[in-house]
Parts: C-alpha cells; structure tokens; sequence
C-alpha cells in the first residue's frame, strides 16, 4: 500500500509499531479473558448504550450506536449475548457485514462513568421469536436480534473520557450550535428538501416515538 497522500511518514508493520509504543505490561495484558464474570457483567447491565463495530467481506467498516433502557443487551451465558435490532433507516449497514463477516466489537458505556467495556466476538442473526420475546418494549418485541459468541471481554480505562471531559455537563453544546438534519440532507441533495419541514417532521415521528420499536 502507497504512503498516505499527505504524509510519507507512516508505520505498516508492527515491529515499527512495537519500537514506538511499546508493549503492554503483563497486568494489563491479563485483563483480557474470553467470558464475563460477576464483576464485568454489571458494565453491560448497567449500560444503555453500545456502539456496534463490523465490517464486510472486503474489509469495509462501519460502526452504529445501540440504546435502549440500561441492560437491553441480553447475558444469555457467560460468553453469549444478545442485542436486539430495533426499526432503522433500513440501510442496514451492520447487519449487512454481519452476514458476510461474523467478527465484531462492541463498546458498553455507562453514563457518568469513564470505565467502559469491550468485547469482541462473532455474531449471528437471529429470529428465534421465543428468544427474542424477552427482549419486548412497549409490548414489542425485536423481529430480529444478533447472537454474539465472546472471543474477549476486558474494561477498557477511563483516559479517553478523562482527556475529553466527555461528562462535564458545564461542556454540553447546544443543539443549536450544529446543523439540523434538514439543513445537511438540503446540502446534499438540494433544494428538494425544506430544512424546517423536514426537522419538524422528524421531531413530530420522535415525540410520537414513531418506529422506536
């Protein structure tokens, strides 16, 4: 693979890697196990919000957020999980990957807690209806859920959160500071789109909680 058009300083090995990091210490190393115990299974009870990370068969990547009230994600065993698949866009990026590529990675993170934790695993889609019921809000239940086989489970520290000020609620933005979704989707399709039809729209399915299950 060719240098990076703006830089021809790059590492593509991980002997270079290695001489520039380091490597990790031993009790960190150790962290990393292949199920949950009754310690790190409280990250995923306690979390109502994973990002989900796949990737297809020719190595393409995406990464989605999953939410739903704290301990959605179902510990079915020690090293098996389930995530229930809630109405999208449809698009269906990573359940697309999944049926290419089994490997994934999530992320659980708790709010105000700078400790969050990884797991990395194959992943199976399911529709066992008896095995998803338990998984219903507000009388529904998922029509699908991806079955995750843990490979490895570890905490992964608080340095990311701490260096962001991530929970600091003195560093929150305003909503209003950003584009809305209307005023994106009229700069990339054009004058189709009326930016504040199409945010009230928005707003009105989510008060209704429109297709959130």
């Amino acid at each position: 693979m060719p240098p990076h058009r703006l830089t021809a300083q790059t590492i593509d090995d991980e002997t270079a890697l290695r001489a520039l990091l380091g490597a990790p210490l031993p009790l960190v190393a150790a962290k990393v196990t292949d199920r949950l115990n009754a310690l790190t299974r409280q990250f995923i009870e306690r979390s109502p919000m994973v990002i989900l990370a796949t990737s297809d068969g020719r190595g393409g990547c995406d990464v989605s957020p999953r939410g739903d009230p704290a301990g959605f994600v179902r510990i079915l065993d020690e090293r098996t999980l389930l995530l229930p698949e809630r109405p999208g866009n449809r698009i269906a990026d990573s359940l697309r990957n999944i049926v290419e590529n089994p490997h994934v990675g999530l992320l659980f993170i708790v709010p105000g807690v700078g400790d969050a934790f990884r797991v990395h695993g194959r992943a199976t889609l399911t529709t066992d209806a008896g095995l998803l019921a338990p998984s219903a809000v507000e009388g529904k239940p998922p029509k699908l859920g991806i079955l995750v086989d843990i490979e490895s489970a570890y905490t992964q520290c608080s340095k990311a959160f701490l260096r962001s000020d991530f929970w600091n609620p003195a560093r929150f933005v305003d909503r209003a500071a950003l584009p809305t979704g209307g005023e994106i989707m009229r700069a990339i399709v054009g004058e189709a789109v009326d930016p504040p039809s199409y945010d009230a729209e928005r707003g009105a399915r989510y008060a209704r909680r429109e297709g959130f299950y």
